[in-house]
């Protein structure tokens, strides 16, 4: 008998050491998804408060990464005890990792700091997730004996694998059901519960009563943080983000790509004051856009019109300028965000300003990235009015840039024009002048021109046409008059003075984007 029972234990025992290994390596899959998530979270946040994704990512991957050596290293003394420690680890950094995105909101909305507490998060995260492995390879090889190197085989493939989960999770799940506060306090809960349960599941007589005790009071405490903060998320935006502008809020969103909030109030001369900013930046005021509007489109609209393509532009207003030609035939829009044009489209006061121009049925709306886009067209098109955000971003950088410019030659049909909004002459000179270095290596003799909008300050734009010549500034006076633009004003518009006088400068390209660094550089003096 006795020699029939003893493999059915052996065989039991095995099949639980298989099932605890097995939830270990499950635990080491989901809290390297909740540390990728941490990352994007902090890179993304970033970009959208200050701008430029390269320079957000290097410092919080460069940080992070260097803290994670110095977590390995400090997890050596709690490898004593490593059930407990990894419990707590994970308690940790469910609240810090939860809570990180709120916390850094709250510093940029409510003081002047953002990248020395990013610093301080970033380097914090670190340090507890390097604490991770090691303390899961302590575990694993009380499961299971188990050579060292097979050990830590089998932690990297979970560990890769979970990395996998979370760098996909981020941006399809995430950032757009939850948006970036509730999406990082979701994870952090799932960081807690991950390290709570396998800690009670696998080790719990390894524990005293009062060490069970307090770890679960550490838990529940834990839970009710999280769970309060996420359903305190939409009151902490609203105060946040409030308190970043002036104006009342009248609408706001964060999209996939950006962060959209329109402000409304009465201005100084009495009409109300609609405004719209992406990413913390004034992209129009309803008192004076006319101005910006106008001095974008009408220079290029005088010469061949009947099909126009615009290049950004979502809120409908340099539309609305080109429809005002009754020879125009066709408008294409490409915007990227989606959301940005159906703001354009359904947001009523929006609309009024616009005067419906998405709408228009002579208009078609391309939600796609315009250089993409671009590359996959093959026909032309009569003028092209390019009206990006300026380039304060990797993304947005690349759409004033030597090959950008080339690939829109292509399609820019004889004789036809291309305007290109270009930034302040007078705040950012130095990034002025890079656009026009930039068209003239893409094969371009762009004619610079500048106007005054009160809420930008000076403005300026360059001009181009087919074939490479010079082209004249003109209006086509039959479609006036215009709000604020007559011939002698255009004419007077292509006089610089002389501290903000022509300015030698170096191309921006792909792989040298220089007009980043300009619009750096020159802009944080405002």
């Amino acid at each position: 008998m006795t020699a029939a029972v003893t493999p059915r234990r052996d065989e039991g025992s095995r099949r639980r050491v298989r099932l605890a290994r097995t939830g270990l390596l499950a635990t080491a899959f989901a809290v390297s998804a909740c540390g990728l998530v941490y990352e994007l979270a902090l890179i993304t946040l970033g970009a959208y408060l200050v701008g430029n994704t390269a320079t957000q990512a290097a410092i919080v991957l460069s940080v992070m990464v260097f803290a994670m050596g110095l977590g390995a290293l400090a997890a050596k003394p709690l490898r004593r005890r490593p059930a407990v420690a990894f419990a707590a680890v994970e308690l940790c950094l469910a609240l810090l990792g939860g809570f990180s995105v709120m916390l850094l909101y709250a510093a940029f909305a409510f003081t002047d700091l953002y990248n020395l507490p990013l610093v301080a998060v970033a380097f914090a995260i670190g340090l507890l997730i390097g604490a991770e492995i090691p303390l899961l390879m302590e575990l694993l090889q009380r499961i299971r004996e188990q050579a060292a190197g097979a050990a830590v085989a089998d932690l990297n493939a979970a560990d890769y694998l979970g990395g996998l989960l979370g760098g996909l999770a981020f941006p399809f799940l995430l950032l757009p059901v939850f948006g970036q506060i509730q999406g990082a306090l979701l994870v952090g809960a799932v960081n807690a519960v991950t390290g709570v349960l396998l800690v009670f599941w696998l080790f719990r007589d390894d524990m005293s009563t009062m060490t069970k005790q307090l770890l679960a009071l550490a838990a529940g405490a834990t839970a009710v943080l999280l769970v309060a903060a996420f359903l305190y998320t939409d009151r902490f935006e609203t105060s946040a983000r409030q308190a970043l502008y002036s104006a009342p809020i009248v609408y706001s969103e964060d999209s996939q790509y950006q962060q959209i909030v329109m402000t409304e109030a009465a201005s100084p001369f009495g009409e109300q004051d609609l405004r719209l900013y992406l990413n913390g930046d004034l992209q129009f005021s309803s008192v004076d856009e006319y101005r910006y509007h106008e001095a974008l489109v009408h220079p290029a609209m005088d010469g061949p019109r009947e099909h126009v393509l615009v290049l950004g532009g979502g809120d409908g207003l340099a539309v609305r300028e080109i429809l005002r030609y009754p020879d125009v035939e066709t408008v294409t829009l490409v915007d990227l965000d989606g959301a940005v044009t159906d703001l354009a489209r359904e947001f009523d006061d929006l609309v009024a300003l616009n005067e419906d121009a998405l709408d228009d049925p002579r208009v078609t709306v391309v939600n796609e990235d315009a250089f993409t886009w671009l590359r996959q067209q093959t026909g032309t098109w009569d003028a092209i009015v390019v009206d990006m955000p300026d380039p304060d971003a990797t993304e947005t950088a690349k759409l004033y840039s030597v090959e950008f410019y080339g690939l829109a030659t292509g399609h820019l049909g004889a004789g036809g024009r291309m305007v290109v909004q270009s930034g302040s002459p007078y705040f950012a000179p130095k990034t002025f002048w890079t656009v026009a270095a930039t068209l003239e290596a893409a094969g371009y003799a762009p004619s610079p021109y500048w106007v005054s909008v009160p809420s930008f300050g000076d403005w300026g734009y360059h001009l181009v046409q087919a074939g490479g010549e010079a082209p004249d500034l003109s209006l086509d006076t039959s479609v006036g008059p215009f709000r604020s633009l007559t011939p002698e004003l255009i004419e007077a518009a292509q006089v610089f003075p002389p501290d903000r006088a022509r300015r030698e400068m170096e191309p921006s390209t792909l792989m040298r984007p220089v007009i980043l660094e300009m619009v750096e550089s020159e802009w944080k003096h405002y």
